[in-house]
């Protein structure tokens, strides 16, 4: 039932968005999706596949964005820019992205069980902007970018502007330029 698990998923998001999840549910979520609660243990098996697959559902979520700034037809540094500043508003917008890439689970979220942490979600990245990149090492600028926008979720200040992110990223490196 592919399309219940999906309003099973959107019903959960909706539910954890509005309450911690010690509080969510399953009555609520099954009711909430219009499916029988039985359903939803079917498709699942309990709370803690729920929360998993909530889990999975938002890190698929997150790297199906940076693929999007990847494959925008600009510039490399453009594209960097664009991944770093998507990777701070989606960590900003999204508790469990935040956490994903932060590796912080506040109380209110579900169990982290076998998700993957900040070092894969980044070398995912990575791995992503080497298909969409060319040369190589613009693969390795991409996880860097990443890592930089994870500065500005970890320590929350001003938001970075939009051309902030791509002066940083495509400033000339020092060393470099004394050769």
């Amino acid at each position: 039932m592919p399309a219940a698990r999906e309003t099973l998923l959107e019903a959960a998001g909706a539910a954890l968005s509005a309450r911690p999840w010690p509080s969510v549910r399953m009555v609520d979520v099954a009711a909430a999706a219009g499916v029988s609660r039985q359903t939803l243990y079917n498709e699942f098996g309990g709370k803690g596949g729920l929360g998993r697959a909530l889990i999975r559902r938002e890190s698929e979520w997150y790297l199906d964005g940076v693929e999007r700034a990847l494959s925008t037809p600009a510039p490399t540094s453009q594209r960097l820019a664009a991944v770093a500043e998507w990777t701070v508003r989606a960590a900003r917008t999204h508790p469990l992205v935040r956490a994903l890439l932060t590796g912080f689970w506040e109380p209110g979220l579900p169990a982290a069980g076998r998700a993957p942490g900040p070092g894969e979600l980044a070398r995912a990245v990575r791995d992503r902007a080497a298909a969409a990149l060319m040369p190589a090492q613009d693969a390795q600028r991409c996880e860097l970018a990443v890592r930089l926008a994870l500065s500005y979720v970890v320590a929350p200040g001003e938001e970075p502007g939009a051309g902030e992110l791509l002066r940083l990223l495509s400033a000339q490196n020092r060393t470099a330029a004394a050769r």
